[in-house]
């Protein structure tokens, strides 16, 4: 009764689900958990809602996210996602027109999903590959080194990738501390992708600093590091240079999980590389299809995580503990409950999902015009 009533104040509020078109399926390649909602589980449905059919590849089987720590299961071998990719093949279940890859557990797997791509990419040119290149965050790798050279070598047949500003430092090799760092860093990466979202950067002094007035932070704000900036660029045609946009949202204190893979997913469910309206025509002359994906993901994302952390700060007081990492370590229950309280609120905030995104809501990236100017 609960979801039913759900869906009809989606009606009511006039929303609805995008459909995608009837032929376009996902591939869908990362990680699984039996509790909350990470890898394909913060994927999976919101692509459903706004009208995909996916195919689900787990490249880990886990009872629920390594945030809880302590969790069980295992982790499937280059040889098992080799075989489950043949066998789709033989019998012709295997031509996506988008592919999505997440957390792969090792440089062998991530080898066979290498050369998977390059074969879609072989046998259909088109193919909208988003690449979301998990390796870790805050200054912390959560894989091992052997995987970056291999995510490198994939930069090829991406079409869109999504790293977080660590990755990028990871994989640039280039520290994130002046705008001319970001311009090598992008520039770097666009030499092999055409699209890079830079999902998330705190908004240092330094980058607010050299932001257009109109993404500045209110005057009034202290601390400028309580936002978050994304960035978009698209590098098309022979332009030296890319179009950037972005947009700062505030951060929203806590530790959430799946959060990038929600935005990710998101992204490439509302990439359109030809956009066009009734019309026939291009939607916006402001916009790249690249940015106005990245605008939903990011509207749609910050939304879920607003709706989440109200539903944790109703939770009673012994399910929204503090981190205190002795008396975690101490009485592991602790953890266990406010990680709970933080799980994606994604099924309960599914019109936030289904919600049909246009431009020009007061949501959208803004274009960066000068962000190559005397470069």
């Amino acid at each position: 009764m609960a979801i039913q009533s759900m869906l009809e104040t989606v009606q009511d509020n006039g929303t609805t689900c995008e459909p995608a078109n009837e032929n376009d399926r996902i591939l869908s390649i990362q990680s699984h958990v039996a509790y909350g909602y990470v890898g394909g589980k913060a994927a999976v449905f919101p692509l459903q809602c706004i009208g995909y059919d996916v195919d689900v590849v787990n490249t880990v089987n886990f009872s629920n996210h390594t945030g809880y720590g302590r969790f069980g299961g295992t982790r499937a071998s280059a040889e098992e996602l080799a075989t489950i990719f043949k066998t789709m093949d033989e019998a012709g279940l295997l031509a996506p027109h988008r592919l999505l890859t997440g957390y792969i557990p090792n440089a062998a797997a991530l080898q066979v999903i290498k050369e998977l791509a390059q074969k879609l990419k072989s046998h259909d040119p088109h193919l909208i590959y988003l690449m979301d290149p998990v390796l870790g965050d805050s200054g912390k790798l959560y894989v091992s080194q052997d995987v970056i050279p291999i995510y490198k070598e994939m930069f090829s047949f991406a079409t869109i990738i999504t790293p977080n500003w660590f990755e990028v430092e990871t994989l640039t090799g280039v520290p994130l501390r002046s705008l001319s760092a970001l311009r090598n860093a992008l520039f770097i990466l666009h030499k092999h992708v055409p699209h890079v979202v830079i999902s998330s950067i705190p908004l240092q002094p330094w980058l607010s600093e050299v932001l257009p007035e109109t993404m500045q932070p209110p005057a009034s704000t202290d601390n400028q590091q309580a936002y978050l900036l994304c960035i978009s660029s698209s590098r098309t045609g022979t332009s030296s240079n890319s179009t950037v946009h972005a947009r700062r949202v505030p951060l929203i204190p806590g530790y959430f999980s799946g959060v990038g893979d929600l935005f990710s997913a998101l992204t490439l469910g509302h990439f359109n590389p030809s956009p066009t309206s009734s019309d026939g025509k291009f939607h916006s002359a402001t916009q790249t299809p690249l940015s106005f994906a990245a605008a939903a993901a990011l509207h749609k994302t910050h939304s879920i995580l607003e709706f989440t952390n109200a539903f944790a700060a109703r939770l009673p007081p012994e399910d929204r503990t503090t981190t205190d990492d002795e008396r975690d370590e101490a009485e592991p229950v602790r953890k266990d409950k406010r990680m709970r309280g933080r799980e994606l609120r994604l099924v309960q905030g599914q019109h936030i999902l289904r919600e049909e995104w246009r431009e020009g809501q007061g949501k959208d990236l803004q274009l960066w015009d000068a962000f190559w100017d005397s470069c």
